[in-house]
């Protein structure tokens, strides 16, 4: 038992085990409308994902577990602000249906794949980084917006929340036609598509 305990609890895996922990509470102020509150939250647990990656490759301390939870605290901790928005009423509840809808939609393509096929390259796809970094782009400048009550963010914020929703169709699109293409493959080996395959994922 010892030796399983010292198998995850190391450094790196402890920042992301208090990225998890922060997440709830970064839900509940912005829910209840403390965006600054929220927002600075949101900072510190940003800043124990910087360093959990930078502790893990300079001095050791990546486990297989720490490599599946890191991205499972990445996206616990986005959907938490993006709920946490939209309760507190500072994003339209559609966007977040459509963000949602995006990722659960992948988590679908994603089974499918691990139970039906033998793909298993789930690295994430060029538009899926760039829909998440600009989820978190969006949600600062949100916190911003409505934390220091400042209208003269209220157009930037709302061109970024439809950059969000374009971006969650596009990447959607993306890995559903990778998908498609892969099986296609798949069948018809000497068909060659011109699809990279090697983005599927996030």
């Amino acid at each position: 038992m010892k030796w399983r305990t010292r198998m995850w609890l190391t450094i790196p895996n402890l920042f992301t085990a208090l990225r998890i922990f922060l997440t709830p509470f970064i839900l509940y102020f912005l829910a209840r409308g403390h965006f600054l509150i929220g927002g600075w939250l949101f900072g510190g647990a940003a800043l124990t994902d910087m360093l959990d990656g930078t502790v893990a490759r300079h001095f050791g301390g990546e486990t297989k577990i720490g490599a599946y939870l890191d991205p499972l605290a990445d996206k616990f901790l986005l959907s938490g602000i993006y709920i946490g928005l939209a309760a507190g009423h500072a994003v339209p509840l559609w966007s977040v249906l459509v963000i949602f809808g995006r990722d659960l939609w992948i988590l679908a393509l994603s089974g499918y794949a691990f139970k039906f096929t033998s793909f298993r390259d789930m690295h994430p796809s060029r538009w899926g980084k760039a829909s998440t970094f600009l989820q978190v782009m969006t949600a600062i400048a949100v916190m911003a917006k409505m934390g220091y009550q400042d209208d003269s963010l209220t157009a930037i914020c709302e061109c970024l929340i439809a950059g969000v929703v374009l971006l969650a169709a596009i990447s959607a699109s993306d890995y559903t036609w990778r998908g498609i293409s892969w099986v296609l493959s798949s069948r018809y080996p000497g068909r060659r598509s011109d699809i990279d395959l090697t983005g599927a994922g996030e």
